[in-house]
């Protein structure tokens, strides 16, 4: 497992709960995370895409006002590239078709395990 898969890489963490935030946070700085944004809404994300070089977003699908389809929908008219891993903690039936639909690059529920985030995080980048 590569230590520092995350070397330089600068990260979008779109959580409205601070435990799963926290969690995430510690985790990617552990696998060398250049840097860290965050912010708890879909607005606030489209701005910090728009203003920032991001090449990865974990974005929670729950989050009030705009949830993560939507801001998903319009972060993909600003960034085609950008990595885009949904993460939620209520794993309906059809939220992983709906999110890759949305424009997700990937999906992961909650809670989520850390030797399936790091593979998924590699495949990601391995493109």
């Amino acid at each position: 497992i590569g230590k520092d898969i995350l070397k330089n890489k600068m990260i979008l963490i779109v959580e409205d709960d601070l435990v799963s935030y926290e969690f995430l946070r510690i985790f990617l700085e552990n696998l060398g995370g250049g840097g860290i944004l965050q912010t708890s809404s879909g607005e606030d994300a489209l701005k910090i895409v728009k203003n920032n070089k991001i090449d990865i977003i974990f974005m929670d699908i729950r989050l009030p006002n705009m949830d993560g389809y939507e801001a998903t929908i319009r972060i993909r008219k600003i960034n085609q590239k950008v990595i885009i891993i949904a993460q939620t903690a209520f794993e309906l039936q059809n939220d992983r078709e709906k999110a890759i639909e949305a424009g997700c690059t990937d999906y992961l529920t909650k809670p989520i395990k850390e030797d399936l985030l790091i593979k998924t995080i590699e495949k990601h980048l391995k493109k």
